[in-house]
């Protein structure tokens, strides 16, 4: 085989080298691409690079000879029907460069130590012509409901996540919570850490001085309260730590409704961290009532795209329990 050199084209912009090869090269490992980046028989524009390098459209990128890979079956398992239907019923938004779907409550996003049943497998129903599926690009955690996009090529993946990296998004979630915050509305400004206390859940509030903390953001306002008693906030983070809505409605004294976790949480000045869990409410659905309302990006061809997601069953019946009225959510718009 000789010496092949590919350009690399507009949808393909933002992917890093070691993905890009493995796109055209599927057969080559992680090793075999880092050793020749290493030794220079890769390059992008005749200069040496490394396989973290973020690919610009026009790039010319050095292929050598490649060492004999493993066949890789080109033919794509038959779509799970089942899969295909729940997809479809999920989908707020569909281009050809992206798809924004409205995520079940219950359903993970990804795999784990035992977890089965996912999104991000599920996605394999989606496979086009050439094999390749849509790409997670950010993530909503189990029990949370709501907008969540994926990617329908590796290029608009790398933009995407990018934009999120980058903050260049605007998301709202909605949440029930026991209690109501004073003041109603306001800017949560709590640094978050790993949590050393099991019972507490994995993230907590920092103390002054942890070297681990890291700034966490989030502005609220009070749409609609039930006797002070129970409360519909917007959420609006700022930052994107794990678990960051949740503990910081916990550290205002409002745990989230349905939040198993977070619920039992006091405060980040009482040093009594856990007690009895406020979150669960007789008569209202266990649920986590956490919900991803809206989301603004930039839309990977140009203009703003806006998508709404209405509320998942479980929060809608609380709603109409608490005599809490919801506008329905906008139909999608892309804003040139």
């Amino acid at each position: 085989m000789s010496v092949e050199t590919r350009e690399v084209t507009e949808d393909e912009a933002e992917i890093r080298l070691d993905r890009w090869f493995r796109r055209h090269h599927p057969g080559t490992t992680q090793g075999v691409i880092a050793r020749l980046c290493r030794t220079g028989q890769i390059r992008v524009d005749g200069k040496r690079a490394e396989p973290n390098t973020r690919l610009v459209p026009g790039q010319q990128v050095r292929i050598p000879p490649l060492p004999a890979a493993p066949v890789v079956p080109t033919d794509a398992a038959p779509a799970d029907p089942r899969a295909l239907h729940d997809l479809e019923a999920m989908v707020l938004y569909r281009d050809d460069s992206l798809i924004v779907l409205n995520k079940p409550a219950g359903l993970p996003t990804q795999g784990g130590p035992g977890i089965v049943h996912h999104l991000d497998g599920m996605l394999g129903a989606w496979r086009n012509a050439e094999g390749e599926r849509p790409r997670l690009v950010h993530r909503l955690d189990r029990d949370t409901s709501g907008v969540l996009v994926v990617a329908c090529t590796p290029g608009v993946a790398a933009r995407l996540a990018a934009a999120f990296r980058g903050r260049d998004m605007e998301k709202i979630y909605w949440a029930v919570v026991a209690g109501r915050p004073v003041p109603v509305e306001g800017r949560i400004d709590l640094a978050l850490t790993r949590s050393e206390d099991p019972r507490a859940g994995r993230i907590a509030v920092a103390r002054k001085g942890d070297p681990e903390a890291a700034r966490a953001l989030t502005d609220y306002r009070t749409l609609d309260h039930a006797a002070r008693k129970l409360a519909w906030l917007e959420l609006h983070p700022l930052t994107g730590r794990t678990h960051q809505l949740r503990v910081h409605c916990a550290a205002l004294g409002t745990p989230i409704l349905g939040d198993v976790t977070y619920g039992g949480l006091r405060g980040p000045a009482d040093p009594d961290r856990v007690g009895e869990n406020r979150a669960l409410i007789e008569g209202l659905d266990a649920h986590l009532h956490l919900h991803a309302r809206r989301l603004v990006l930039p839309h990977p061809k140009g203009g703003t795209l806006e998508v709404e997601a209405p509320l998942p069953p479980h929060m809608a019946a609380t709603f109409r329990t608490l005599g809490f009225t919801a506008p329905p959510p906008r139909p999608p718009r892309l804003r040139r």
